[in-house]
């Protein structure tokens, strides 16, 4: 299963990395890819996550979600 998550508030490789960390730390997101240039996260999952889990590790994270799809 894959989402793809469109951010806002990403400016540096820094910014990717704390997207990056936050995804990571969710349970059942298996694989994590995050764009500075296309201002967007994809993930993989191996078990449902909810968008609204995913939405909140970004926003702790200090970005902001604009869409998941």
């Amino acid at each position: 299963m894959e989402k793809v998550m469109n951010i806002e508030g990403m400016v540096c490789g820094n910014c990717v990395k704390h997207v990056d960390k936050a995804l990571r730390e969710i349970e059942g997101i298996t694989q994590v890819e995050v764009s500075l240039e296309k201002k967007m996260a994809q993930v993989q999952l191996n078990q449902d996550v909810p968008d609204d889990v995913l939405k909140t590790a970004v926003e702790e994270a200090g970005y902001q979600v604009v869409s998941i799809q």
